[in-house]
């Protein structure tokens, strides 16, 4: 059974287990705080958030020290990291995942190889979606806005995100927007089948960049987790990729499937991604046809996940029913 985190959401924690906001970054952070506060949030950082050095916050140990301690802190209700980054696997061997007890993670990028370990490790449900300092605007947009409303549920739950109307294409921070992102194309959910299409199951996922060195380690044994915490049901896996070109998405896929993740799946959604470079005309669409058609299910792509936001909040371990048709998407979670 998926535990759901019990509690209204009043203090959000900031602490740093991949990269944290090296001094002449600190505006973003502290615009950040400033729009939390101004929402009736408490804030709470650890040091490491406020540091960064050697493409890391701290050492491993003291990230998972800091972790640890603002994660058993009795009054923070959600862990909300600064931003991903590149090292957060080196703190997975300092945790005793046993010793967690249901509260709300949110983030993506690197951030995600740790809340799909939570998951998997200890059937407590995670949250992918935005990071703390793309929250600094003095607007939010209604997609990534709907955080809030998931963290702010129990179990028992059901919670609805529709599609955005648009995305963001490129980062440009010398353009300023009121809502940091400078929300430019049209946004179009797409399917491999090219029609409509319906995927419904339990949700897992995160950048495929990352999470892909779970397989084989203690931390992803996606097995044991599926027959202990949801016997029976199919999975959903939710992708984004960050940097990878198509070959080594492809081989990331077939590691992924041949190390069993993809046992009793029943679609696969992937985020935009301004990656997935072709290669001799090997294109990202041709990745995701070839995976629909050997698994025998609906493959979704270019949906609100990962690196060209906005985003939908997703929930590791939650129940989602997915719906793309014409170009937009639904998705119906429920918190049993």
């Amino acid at each position: 059974m998926i535990r759901y985190p019990d509690r209204a959401l009043k203090t959000i924690g900031v602490t740093a287990p991949s990269s944290g906001v090296s001094e002449e970054l600190h505006h973003l952070l502290e615009g950040a705080i400033t729009q939390m506060q101004q929402q009736g949030f408490i804030v709470k950082t650890t040091p490491n958030a406020w540091s960064q050095k050697e493409g890391k916050s701290s050492p491993a140990a003291v990230r998972a020290k800091e972790l640890i301690s603002i994660w058993r802190d009795s009054t923070v209700d959600a862990i909300i990291p600064p931003w991903g980054g590149e090292l957060l696997f080196e703190v997975l061997e300092h945790l005793d995942f046993q010793k967690f007890t249901p509260k709300w993670l949110l983030g993506y990028s690197d951030v995600s190889l740790l809340s799909l370990a939570i998951t998997l490790n200890t059937g407590i449900a995670t949250a992918h979606g935005t990071n703390m300092v793309d929250l600094r605007g003095s607007e939010t947009d209604p997609t990534t806005a709907r955080w809030v409303n998931v963290l702010s549920s129990t179990k028992g739950a059901a919670i609805k995100q529709v599609s955005s109307d648009y995305y963001q294409k490129h980062w440009s921070h010398d353009k300023a927007s009121a809502g940091v992102f400078n929300l430019t194309d049209p946004t179009v959910w797409k399917t491999a089948s090219g029609h409509a299409e319906q995927v419904d199951g339990r949700l897992l996922g995160g950048c495929i960049d990352v999470i892909r060195h779970l397989i084989g380690t203690p931390y992803g044994d996606v097995e044991t987790f599926r027959k202990k915490f949801i016997p029976d049901e199919p999975i959903v896996w939710f992708l984004e990729n960050c940097e990878m070109n198509t070959p080594d998405l492809k081989r990331s896929l077939l590691q992924m499937k041949y190390a069993g993740w993809f046992n009793n799946c029943s679609g696969i959604v992937f985020g935009r991604s301004e990656a997935n470079d072709a290669v001799q005309g090997y294109t990202a669409e041709m990745v995701y046809q070839e995976l629909a058609e050997q698994l025998k299910i609906p493959v979704v792509y270019d949906a609100d996940i990962g690196h060209q936001p906005p985003q939908v909040t997703l929930v590791n371990g939650a129940h989602a029913v997915i719906r793309v048709e014409d170009g937009k998407g639904r998705v119906v979670q429920q918190f049993r």
